[in-house]
C-alpha cells in the first residue's frame, strides 16, 4: 500500500452540512476501496488565484490515506462524479526514512566543571600600605 495525499476544491455554494456529508463520502470511498485513513484536515475556506468553473473562492480540504495503486483508478472515478468538486490532486507522499543517531565519542576524561582559579591572597599589611597612600594623596 502507498501513502497518497488527496487534495480537493469544494465549490463556495456548499453550505456547512454539504461538506460533512461530502467530506464523510470520500471518506468512505476511500475505506470502501481498501483505504486506510491517516489524517483528515478539516476544510478551509480560501481566495483562488484565478476562477476555477466561475468560482473566485472554495473550500480547501486534504486527506492523507494508504491505498493499494490498483485501486487508485476506481476511486478518482468515482471521485470525478462528485459535482461539487471543483478541482482535485492526488499525489504520492515519498516515506520517510529513518536516520538513525550517531553517538558522539567523549574524551576520556571529561571535566563538567572547571577548576576554580585562586588568586594569591593580599595580606593586611600591604592592604593597610595601599590605602595610606592613597589617602595621603
Amino acid at each position: 500500500m502507498k501513502l497518497y495525499e488527496f487534495t480537493y476544491l469544494i465549490s463556495p455554494e456548499s453550505s456547512e452540512d454539504d461538506l460533512k456529508t461530502l467530506q464523510e463520502k470520500i471518506n468512505s470511498l476511500i475505506q470502501n476501496e481498501g483505504g486506510i485513513l491517516d489524517e483528515v484536515a478539516a476544510p478551509i475556506k480560501k481566495d483562488l488565484a484565478y476562477p476555477i468553473k466561475k468560482q473566485t473562492s472554495a473550500y480547501l480540504t486534504t486527506l492523507v490515506f494508504r491505498l493499494s495503486s490498483e485501486k487508485l483508478e476506481n476511486l478518482e472515478k468515482k471521485i470525478k462524479a462528485e459535482d461539487k468538486i471543483l478541482r482535485y490532486s492526488v499525489l504520492i507522499k515519498p516515506r520517510v526514512k529513518e536516520i538513525p543517531m550517531r553517538r558522539k565519542k567523549l574524551p576520556k576524561k571529561v571535566e563538567i566543571f572547571p577548576k576554580k582559579i585562586t588568586k594569591p591572597k593580599a595580606e593586611l599589611k600591604e592592604i593597610e600600605k595601599k590605602l595610606e597612600e592613597i589617602l595621603e594623596e
